[in-house]
């Protein structure tokens, strides 16, 4: 995949080679980046051994049907956690909200699936892109990155926190929240691990502090309520982020091992929205996907199902899904009743690439092409999608309208036009041309 070569100058960082999973320097503010930029890594500091033997038996376990989603901790703040840009910024919320106001729009990122156990050429080459993106124009950069999930492989090991997360955004220069994906949650077999712990750790702390995985690096852990939580940068945006659990396939959101706080969330979520009458965009995003087409992972009925009930019962539905956990790139349309929802996988962050083919004939996939949906009245159809490179989302969201951008990272480092994009009209919720702040 071709780059463009790099101008500024880096100097190089020695991290600390001891990682652990204790102790915390608590700052009372946050920090995200180096105060320079530093070079890509070229290898691991901690070896990353073949996963090959766990995963033969977590395979002969899902034959068995002896795999089920695991239960989690309640997060901070129920019936409806939620967590403010202003807060993840350490900034006032009023001063902030003038800011976007005057702007006119709120940019961010958001991709998934990110961190690689073979070395780190892969998630540098998304990192480094999204970080030219800082050198826009103040309004046109982005103010945080949205994590889609599976940020640490394969069993979200604090060991591996160092190697595929702080070390690839050590230049990236606003907050990083993020979604729990299948991989921070899952526990290895055979082990006393507790699931979610680092993920609770480095992404859900009380207090800004940096953890012993930052290795010396200058990112502070985030704050988010727990692993399901409201996001809102106001007057812009809200992001209603679900926690899919633990399982390969398919996501789970609520069952009788896990309990349905999710669904009170949601509804305590979507009702709020509904009262306050917001007008911004309106999210929802989990690591597991609705919709797939020809990927190794399949789609997941029953959350999808539980969510357009808790959607058809207040009346809110949103003006886009985000997703991870198949590892490309991939948009569709959802005609519900006089309303188009555009529902975007992109789960091609850094991980192992994963190429979308007909079942007969190994042929690539044609678009668009309608879904077969057994028992979904509303239409669906695989508008756009990218098997062959990794790269992110640039999502922009103004008074009337949620623009999504797809950028692959072959395109070099300076490119800013977008492979694939697509813009909501807020009020009809139909899709249109993008028409700026």
């Amino acid at each position: 995949m071709a780059r463009t070569a790099k101008t500024r100058k880096a100097k190089p960082h020695t991290p600390s080679k001891t990682i652990d999973n204790t102790g915390a320097t608590e700052l009372g503010k946050p920090v995200f980046s180096q105060p320079e930029p530093t070079e890509d890594p070229k290898k691991f500091e901690v070896k990353h051994p073949s996963d090959n033997a766990a995963y033969k038996e977590i395979d002969e376990l899902n034959k068995e049907h002896r795999i089920a989603a695991l239960p989690f901790p309640a997060p901070r703040g129920l019936p409806e956690p939620t967590l403010t840009l202003a807060a993840a910024l350490g900034t006032d919320a009023s001063a902030l909200q003038k800011r976007l106001t005057a702007n006119g729009q709120i940019v961010f990122h958001a991709t998934g699936d990110t961190g690689s156990t073979r070395g780190p050429e892969t998630q540098n080459l998304v990192a480094d892109k999204m970080v030219n993106d800082f050198t826009d124009d103040e309004k046109e950069r982005p103010m945080f990155f949205f994590h889609l999930g599976d940020v640490i492989y394969s069993f979200g090991e604090a060991a591996y926190y160092y190697d595929q997360f702080y070390e690839p955004y050590r230049n990236y220069p606003a907050p990083i929240v993020a979604l729990a994906g299948n991989h921070d949650g899952m526990v290895a077999p055979n082990t006393n691990a507790t699931t979610l712990a680092a993920f609770l750790e480095n992404f859900c702390a009380s207090e800004f502090e940096v953890t012993s995985e930052a290795g010396g690096l200058a990112r502070t852990a985030q704050i988010q309520p727990g692993v399901f939580y409201t996001f809102e940068a106001p007057p812009f945006l809200r992001i209603l982020a679900l926690y899919s659990n633990t399982l390969e396939d398919p996501g789970v959101i609520a069952d009788d091992a896990i309990g349905d706080s999710q669904l009170t969330y949601l509804e305590a979520a979507l009702n709020r929205v509904k009262s306050e009458k917001f007008g911004g965009a309106l999210v929802i995003a989990h690591h597991h996907p609705a919709y797939t087409a020809g990927s190794v992972h399949g789609w997941s009925e029953q959350m999808l199902s539980q969510i357009d009930e808790v959607c058809s019962k207040t009346g809110v539905w949103p003006h886009a899904v985000l997703s991870g956990h198949a590892h490309n790139y991939q948009r569709f349309t959802r005609m519900h009743g006089n309303t188009q929802i555009p529902y975007l996988i992109c789960g091609n962050g850094g991980h192992a690439l994963a190429r979308l083919m007909r079942k007969k004939g190994g042929a690539s996939l044609r678009t668009p092409q309608a879904l077969q949906v057994k028992g979904h009245a509303d239409k669906v159809m695989l508008e756009n999608y990218d098997d062959q490179d990794y790269g992110y989302l640039r999502v922009v969201a103004t008074a009337s309208q949620l623009r999504i951008e797809y950028h692959p990272a072959s395109d070099g480092e300076g490119a800013k036009t977008p492979d694939d994009f697509v813009t909501v009209d807020l009020a009809s919720r139909k899709l249109v041309h993008f028409t700026g702040s």
